[in-house]
């Protein structure tokens, strides 16, 4: 990204920067293919053509206009059978209800963006911190690994618990209350009424999604209840790595090479145990470990405040929308 080059919205989000000179601004999206029916709203963005995207707001707030937007399931209304399509035309014909007084828009849309501000600011401290242990970890470990680490493979370091693992339909989980975590390969899928894990635990994808574009695992730091299915390999450190080192390590570490199969990508364990390492002395890492505690001790905390967040956001939007919470 360079200054002054403006972020490029698809479907999905940023998918990257552009150097234009007039981009829209304030800019909501709609998924018109891919995500279908998703919207995004951002200061001022370039809209990608897998996008709609809103050109005039009609004297209406246009942050309140975005969360009433996240109100109605935009992707029922759209066509394709093949690949699902949305457009103005499908769009255009759908009613609505809301408030046309544009003081109430306001503080509708001021109650909900302080609820997005504060979960985007804490997503942002996380990634800083996280920033810190992974620059801290490059220079003890990776920038003196001649002398200060010994060779080994990711086994010496990792307990796995694959053989707790255990898949449920969706049929099944449909049949549950919605309490604990339900994980798979490279994200949380749903929510179940039991769980099959207590504490901190490392997910590595095993199938399907399971790296990135540049070639690094796709990994999910996990804590508490919860429950994974068998596309996920399930790993806490040992002999001096915590689970926290460990996710940092992987985060560095290129695996495409052991990746296999040619339709479905996959990491089977034995080439995941085989993963060539630097081991660290023992008590380098506990210096590490004391340093980056604190670190990751903070960053659950903020997702714990942001999964609550989000949680009374959702809550609350409907509610506000059909004028069911009065707003003064």
């Amino acid at each position: 990204m360079r200054e002054g080059d403006v972020p490029v919205a698809g479907s999905n989000g940023i998918i990257g920067y552009h150097d234009v000179a007039t981009p829209i601004s304030p800019c909501i999206t709609i998924g018109r293919s891919g995500n279908v029916g998703t919207p995004y709203i951002y200061d001022k963005c370039w809209a990608h053509n897998t996008v709609l995207y809103v050109d005039d707001y009609k004297g209406n707030n246009p942050l309140y206009l975005y969360y009433l937007l996240k109100t109605i399931p935009l992707a029922a209304f759209g066509g394709g059978s093949a690949v699902p399509t949305l457009n103005r035309n499908h769009i255009h014909p759908i009613e609505i209800k809301h408030c046309s007084t544009l003081a109430t828009q306001q503080h509708i849309a001021a109650i909900l963006g302080a609820l997005d501000d504060k979960i985007e600011l804490n997503r942002r401290i996380n990634a800083n911190l996280e920033e810190q242990a992974i620059a801290l970890f490059k220079e003890w470990f990776l920038k003196n690994c001649d002398v200060n680490c010994r060779k080994g493979h990711l086994a010496d370091v990792v307990q796995i618990w694959d053989a707790l693992r255990k898949p449920l339909s969706g049929q099944e989980r449909d049949k549950m209350q919605k309490i604990y975590p339900y994980y798979g390969a490279a994200a949380l899928m749903d929510y179940v009424d039991d769980y099959l894990f207590d504490g901190i635990y490392l997910l590595v994808g095993e199938d399907g999604t399971v790296i990135d574009d540049r070639g690094f695992p796709v990994l999910q730091y996990v804590w508490g209840k919860f429950w994974v299915n068998n596309h996920a390999h399930v790993l806490t450190g040992t002999n001096g790595f915590s689970t926290e080192s460990l996710y940092i390590l992987l985060g560095l570490t290129k695996v495409k090479a052991i990746v296999t199969g040619a339709v479905q990508p996959k990491i089977n364990q034995a080439n995941l145990k085989n993963i060539p390492i630097d081991i660290p002395p023992v008590e380098l890492l506990k210096e590490y470990e004391a340093i980056i505690r604190p670190i990751f001790a903070k960053i659950r905390s903020n997702r714990e405040e942001n999964r609550r967040l989000a949680t009374l956001r959702d809550a609350l939007l409907p509610k506000l929308m059909r004028g069911e919470i009065m707003v003064v």
